[in-house]
Parts: C-alpha cells; structure tokens; sequence
C-alpha cells in the first residue's frame, strides 16, 4: 500500500524536576543541600531513511511521546537525559504543522536529521539555589513541559523523470519495460492506483530514477480521478516524459489528452507549465498508428512540438529516447534549459 500522505501527533519529553536534598553524614550533619538538576526531556527527530518509500507506518500508528528526563537526585546527582525519540520517514517527505499550514521543515537528503520538537529543560535542584544570604533553601524548580504539535507529513517522490499522461497510454507498460519496476497492466482506466519507480541504466551513465505517475485525467486539480492525489510528486521530477497514445477514441482526441493534461498541471501548481517536456506517441506498432502518429506529430509541431515515437510493447524506438533522456542528464546544469535535446525523432 502507498501512502503519501499522514497527520501524526508528537510530545518532546518532560524535563526532570530538581531535587531537594540535604547531606546529612556522622560527622557532617547539617551539610548543606545537595539536590542535583532533573535531567532534559528527549527531543522529537525526524530521520530520513532511503530504505523506506512509503508512509504507511504512521497509518497505523499516529501517535509518538517521547520519554522525560530523569528528576535529580541527592548528593548533586543530576538526573539522566531522555534519549531522542527518532521517527524515520522516506526522502522526500515534508512536515508541517497542521494546525498552522506552516512548513516546518522537509528531509531531501540521506540520513537528513530535524528536530521538530525540542524536549523540556531539566528543573535545578536546591543546591543550585544556595548562596551566602540563602544557605539552605527548601525548594527546586520544576522541568519544563514538552512540546506538543499535530504534524501533517506529505511525501514527494524524488525522481528525475516524471512519466506523464492520461490512463491507458501505456506509463505502466513503459516503465517496466526499462526497469525492474512491476506495476499492473491492465487494458482499462485507473489500472495504476499509486505511483512507482524505477531505476534506469543506460550505458556507463548515472542510473536515473523514473516515477509513473497515475490517475491524471480532466478536473485532476480538483480531485477528480487521482490526480489531486499524486500530482504533487510531479514537483520534485527534473524533466517530463508526457506520453500520448495516437489511437482514436470516442470522445478522445490526443492533441486535446495533451492539452488538457498540462492545464492540469498548471492549475495544481502554475510553474509546472514550464517544467522542460519530452513529448513521446506511443503504440506505434498497431496498425495504422505509425499514420495516425505522423499527423498527430504534424499537429503538435504547430503548438511548438517535437516528438518521439516509439513502442512500449514492442521496444521500438525506447533505446533512441533513453539515450536523448540520458544525454540531457550528462550535460551540465539543468534540463529545462537545454530543449535542444527534444528533436523530431521518427
């Protein structure tokens, strides 16, 4: 099960309290106080970890305290610490609190550490209250409270090429047949309920990760479909590979598939209309779709666009478009700004 996207409450740990303590020995009986300082209560971490994918851990479990400090102790004993309450969530994943929609913070890298909530300070014991006018105080101070906070915890897919396009163009089928990734393919709409990945090699370049991104359709923006669901892993993709399928439909026409999904895109989050593109026909091994495929292309160049064509099933015309895609990567700096690369391929 994928799940992207959780609300969890936390609580840092109570600081200890002070103690209050008089040393009183055989031949020391008015000593003086010696009650030592309550330990600090543990603090609440965050821990990317790149074993996980998923935040289906917090959809059964939402609620995390983390432990208090220990209270002082005589003979200035101080209390012990509480160890950190360390929560590991995938890369990629951003926390806010829910309460006030502020972002508190987002974990891109490996092993990223950040503290959302800070455990209490321990309270001082009566020996640090003593002094030459108050020799013997009776009274400690008492640790400080945690921190309590309603998180929201959203993940966005870190990936480097986002695959794009309406049900049944053939994301599924494409993917899997570059990668290791196994979705299920199936010949009806919405076949793919979650996003997958997949790593891709290609030659003796930098292995490049891949997301198949489903469920985009018309009104995606708005929750229909999907696409509200799983449009904001489109973000984080350093290039697009919209793929459009050329066979007609009823009601369907690919140039307005294509149109209608960068809308989309644009509604959910207006820089995604510039977001670099490689516009890709597929099924060009049914019949009479190489045709259709020439006409759609002859269409496409007039908005501004080249394509590539290719057959997901067949691998026709998949090695030429990984050797574009991996050939944009190699090069320095980013690929939206090189759209040298998206050339009439046929």
């Amino acid at each position: 099960m994928f799940i992207d996207l959780v609300k969890i409450y936390v609580q840092s740990g109570k600081g200890g309290n002070g103690c209050v303590s008089f040393l009183r020995e055989k031949y020391r009986p008015r000593g003086g106080p010696n009650g030592g300082n309550g330990g600090a209560g543990a603090d609440v971490v965050f821990v990317s970890d790149p074993q996980l994918n998923t935040l289906l851990d917090f959809h059964f479990q939402q609620h995390f305290e983390a432990p208090p400090g220990q209270p002082g102790r005589s003979r200035n004993k101080s209390g012990k610490s509480g160890a950190a309450l360390v929560i590991r969530v995938p890369i990629g994943t951003q926390i806010f609190d829910d309460q006030t929609n502020v972002l508190i913070g987002e974990l891109k890298n490996v092993h990223q550490e950040l503290i959302v909530a800070r455990g209490g300070r321990g309270g001082k014991g009566n020996a640090h209250f003593a002094s030459s006018t108050r020799q013997t105080p009776r009274f400690a101070q008492e640790g400080e409270p945690g921190q309590e906070l309603f998180l929201r915890l959203e993940l966005k897919l870190l990936a480097d090429v986002g695959i794009i396009g309406y049900p049944n163009v053939g994301k599924s089928t494409f993917i899997s047949r570059i990668s290791a990734a196994r979705p299920k393919i199936a010949s009806f709409p919405f076949t793919t309920l979650v996003p997958h990945l997949g790593v891709v090699r290609f030659g003796e370049h930098q292995p490049l990760v891949f997301a198949d991104i489903p469920g985009i359709i018309e009104g995606a923006h708005e929750g229909k479909g999907l696409g509200l669901t799983f449009l904001r892993h489109v973000e984080r993709t350093r290039l697009l590979l919209h793929i459009i399928d050329p066979t007609p439909l009823p009601e369907r026409d690919p140039v307005q598939d294509y149109q209608i999904i960068n809308h989309e895109l644009a509604s959910y989050h207006a820089p995604l209309k510039d977001k670099h593109q490689l516009v890709v026909i597929n099924k060009c091994d049914l019949p009479d779709n190489r045709e259709r495929a020439a006409r759609l292309a002859r269409k496409l160049a007039k908005l501004g666009h080249n394509v590539y064509y290719i057959s997901a099933v067949t691998g026709e015309g998949v090695k030429e478009l990984l050797a574009a895609i991996f050939l944009l990567f190699s090069q320095p700096g980013d690929p939206a700004e090189r759209p040298e690369i998206n050339e009439l391929k046929g």
